[in-house]
């Protein structure tokens, strides 16, 4: 009996992972804090198991073969972490972060540092970033532990540059972080776009990529090929260096894989432009980052009718494109969980982004389609003007506004330049034009 009622667990958790929303749930009857107290007294690890043996190969796509170079030139080929330990997505729910450190007796559990105006500790910086980048906590720690034995030993030898990314405007923790999520991020889409062929190490030094890595992997050669030279680069990111770390710390990163992250078959749930009927708003910046220029550019910006009143909250509201559970309404950003599990790391969500804190929607809420979510302004992140930054993930991952899977919205559908920022949303022979500010090329009414 403890089998089955695990197994049911464990598909209401997953059952995001495997299949879009296609409808919003019936919230008159619908409570989904309900499962998750029930859930309390199990550990996640039941409900979320490996979801391949120890040891079993790895499938992952191979880009065009035609654009890399002969194998005599290209780097290694070993696989270091799957696509999935890369993105906060539903295995980074196996991780409590506090528990595990208290485990350990390492630097960064007594370590704290004002960020924004407030005192954190380097835990609630490794959670702020994971969230914010949507990359897996389990790796940023790794890589901690790799560059500064922070996670397990008490006494360290480098306080300030803790990522070994040595520029003065990223010391600290938190900068070191941002900084090395990003360029994570950038390594890993770059890679999913079919847009890498080498790598250039910190000297000038030139090496082509082994088309049979991950995404994952890419990331990480990324990261490494941006600090040191080939042979550290080389030592870093095979069985004796990065993986080793991991390893020793979480065990086989393959058994938390969950393949694919996102499904070659996906479909976007039904969403409208988030805005009110007979509105009409700007459409001011096309396909761009979800968070910061690395990540896969899943955003599109959004400026409120009126004249323009710089970082001023704007007067219209925000509505909501679908219906879901709101799992995080602070710092500007408003993300709403589609499929009603509670949960950001897994199935569809919604980040809305620079919502002023007047009036803006509570965490925990459940809204149809139409609710107001917030006012446009420039709280969170950096801005020149008031507007909606809006962006989608799946299972963690952004998933590109100009790629395979574009915006649908109201029938709008986004499309891109190759440049961030630029881009267009067509609805049939309609079609608008992304431009900064208000122009009649970019004006989009519901």
């Amino acid at each position: 009996m403890r089998k089955i009622i695990l197994f049911i667990l464990m598909a209401f958790i997953l059952a995001a992972c495997a299949a879009p929303t296609e409808e919003p749930p019936n919230w008159d009857d619908y409570n989904p804090f309900a499962a998750a107290d029930q859930q309390a007294a199990i550990p996640l690890s039941s409900l979320l198991p490996p979801t391949r043996a120890a040891g079993e190969p790895i499938s992952t796509p191979t880009p065009s073969l035609a654009r890399f170079v002969p194998a005599s030139e290209q780097g290694p080929g070993f696989k270091i972490i799957p696509d999935s330990e890369l993105v906060k997505g539903p295995a980074g729910l196996l991780l409590n972060m506090e528990i595990y450190l208290k485990s350990k007796n390492g630097y960064i559990k007594a370590y704290q540092e004002e960020v924004d105006g407030e005192l954190l500790s380097g835990i609630e910086i490794v959670e702020l970033v994971s969230q914010n980048y949507s990359v897996n906590p389990r790796l940023l720690l790794a890589l901690i532990e790799y560059q500064s034995r922070w996670v397990t030993n008490p006494v360290v030898d480098e306080i300030s540059y803790p990522m070994r990314y040595y520029n003065e405007w990223n010391a600290g923790l938190y900068r070191q972080l941002t900084w090395t999520a990003n360029e994570l991020n950038r390594g890993y889409y770059l890679w999913r776009a079919n847009a890498l062929t080498e790598w250039t190490f910190v000297d000038g030094d030139v090496v082509g990529i082994n088309p049979s890595i991950n995404a994952g992997t890419a990331a990480l050669q990324h990261y490494f090929a941006l600090l040191y030279s080939r042979d550290i680069w080389e030592h870093d990111i095979t069985e004796n260096g990065f993986f080793a770390t991991y390893q020793s710390l979480f065990g086989y990163p393959f058994d938390y894989a969950i393949e694919p992250i996102v499904p070659a078959n996906l479909t976007q749930p039904q969403l409208t432009l988030p805005f009110a009927r007979g509105e009409t708003w700007s459409y001011t910046g096309g396909p761009h980052g979800g968070w910061d220029v690395g990540s896969g550019w899943a955003a599109l910006d959004f400026a409120a009718p009126g004249e323009p009143t710089g970082c001023a909250p704007a007067d219209a509201w925000v509505r909501a494109a679908a219906a879901g559970i709101v799992v995080r309404a602070n710092d500007g950003a408003v993300v709403v969980d589609l499929d009603g599990d509670g949960y950001e790391e897994t199935g569809w969500t919604l980040l809305y982004m620079h919502m002023g804190s007047d009036g803006r929607v509570s965490a925990g809420s459940k809204i149809n389609i139409g609710d107001r979510i917030g006012h446009p302004s420039c709280e969170g992140g950096l801005s020149n003007a008031s507007h909606l930054h809006f962006a989608r993930r799946y299972n963690g991952e952004w998933i590109p506004a100009d790629g395979r899977l574009p915006f649908n919205l109201d029938g709008w559908v986004s499309s891109g330049t190759g440049s961030d920022y630029d881009g267009y949303l067509t609805r049939g022979d309609e079609i608008v034009e992304a431009w900064d500010g208000q122009n009649p090329l970019n004006q989009i009414t519901r």
